[in-house]
């Protein structure tokens, strides 16, 4: 699969502008060294015996960093940054680090705020403006949502955007949104190709699920999980203490269970753990609820996580959409609280369940360290992507290298948990839950 995918670069044009950035180009010499073009990222990391084939540019992946030359004139520059979509920890941590990386290493001093989205780009909207500098976006990262607000909805109107930006007269935008925002911003960039523009459209994916395709993680993801443990530890609590006791936690995950999974391996306390991409029946003799009521009899208390995308297919009469273009979900944690409150009433098995949704709670909350280190350097990598004329590119860790992503290769498809890979194996061991949940399951 992956050699069909291309990672080549687009540019608006040669870079013969000298770099502010004072670095070394000599390796060796302790100091910090200028990034060059040359420099790549093989996507995989597996070693295939035998000789290796000749590797095509297209094939790697463009190392991120600050080159020694540039394509725009700093004081030329006038940079624009949205962030678009659902909260997520960590958005103030990437507007902070792109607002400083370009006042003080560039000495670009026209950076404005684009508020609520790419709504704030529609003249009907009139949410106007927030000019940033440093002193503006200090302390932003201490606090959670986004300093500039977000909605949904708005990218599709592309000509109208597009005109905000030539009004405004952007250089660069730096979009900071999941999916639907990347998408976005190419279809952006490619309007702003028909006009013969020189727009830099630089993105930063955000996805507390987990789900962009090929780089390593997303940003708030590690917030996201280490929030979800606190509250399974609140659940375990309450089931312990109850007779029989159940604590049913649904966290976020539309189409990946990545939180729901690791939220499982790092508590160690949850028994159950469903997922959009692994398959159960709720009844029958190797179904959910025969396994929780076992677990119940040997145990006296059960601790389930359920990620909002899990039976979705089963829950779904009519599909309808937000303004993003997302699915609109049914109430899984919900659906689960009922039928188990159910089965144990007709089974005349006394229970008490506490039902615990604390999906705004965890992805409103300010970055963790490890989440905020990760936006400080994605945010320094889309400044140094923007300055060097990179366009239609999303910045990611593959590898754990920071590097240039095509969007439209990165929006081809979505990361999702392979119910065979170690990660789900390792769930498996950790929870001692049944391998599947399903009828025909003879293992």
């Amino acid at each position: 699969m992956t050699e069909n995918l291309d990672f080549t670069i687009e540019e608006l044009g040669r870079q013969t502008v000298k770099s502010p950035i004072i670095m070394s180009k000599e390796l060796g010499d302790k100091a910090a060294n200028y990034v060059t073009d040359d420099r790549f990222v093989r996507l995989s990391s597996f070693i295939i015996p035998g000789e290796q084939p000749a590797v095509k540019r297209s094939q790697v992946l463009e190392r991120s960093g600050p080159r020694e030359f540039i394509y725009f004139t700093p004081a030329h520059v006038h940079a624009g940054i949205v962030s678009c979509g659902g909260l997520c920890p960590g958005i103030n941590d990437v507007i902070r680090s792109i607002v400083r990386c370009l006042w003080t290493r560039y000495g670009v001093t026209r950076i404005t705020g684009i508020r609520y989205g790419y709504r704030g780009f529609l003249p009907e909207s009139q949410f106007g403006v927030m000019q940033l500098d440093p002193d503006v976006v200090d302390d932003i990262h201490k606090i959670g949502g986004t300093f500039l607000g977000s909605a949904r909805g708005g990218g599709k109107e592309v000509e109208k955007i597009v005109d905000a930006m030539e009004k405004l007269n952007l250089n660069m935008l730096f979009t900071i949104g999941g999916d639907g925002t990347q998408r976005g911003t190419l279809d952006i960039a490619e309007e702003i190709d028909k006009r013969k523009l020189k727009i830099a459209m630089i993105g930063i994916p955000k996805t507390v699920d987990n789900d962009f395709a090929l780089i390593d993680r997303s940003f708030g993801f590690s917030t996201a999980v280490a929030k979800a443990v606190e509250v399974v530890s609140a659940a375990h609590m309450e089931a312990t203490s109850a007779i029989n006791g159940i604590g049913l936690v649904k966290v976020m995950g539309r189409d990946s269970g990545f939180i729901a999974a690791h939220t499982a391996l790092a508590s160690h306390e949850v028994n159950f753990v469903l997922i959009p991409e692994v398959p159960f029946n709720l009844e029958g003799y190797n179904g959910f609820l025969a396994h929780l009521e076992e677990r119940i009899k040997k145990r006296k208390h059960a601790v389930i996580v359920v990620a909002e995308g899990a039976m979705q297919d089963q829950l779904l009469v009519e599909k309808k959409f937000d303004a993003g273009g997302n699915v609109k979900m049914a109430d899984v944690g919900i659906y689960l609280r009922s039928r188990i409150l159910k089965h144990f009433d007709e089974k005349n098995i006394e229970i008490n369940l506490k039902y615990i949704d604390p999906s705004y709670a965890i992805r409103s909350a300010p970055a963790n360290p490890d989440d905020s280190v990760y936006c400080e350097r994605l945010g320094n990598a889309a400044a140094h992507a923007a300055m060097t004329g990179k366009t239609k590119v999303i910045i990611g860790l593959v590898n754990n290298r920071f590097v240039h992503l095509p969007i439209k290769t990165v929006i081809t498809h979505r990361n999702v948990v392979n119910p065979e890979s170690s990660l789900w194996r390792d769930t498996i061991d950790a929870t001692h839950q049944p391998p599947l949940m399903v009828n025909r399951f003879n293992g």
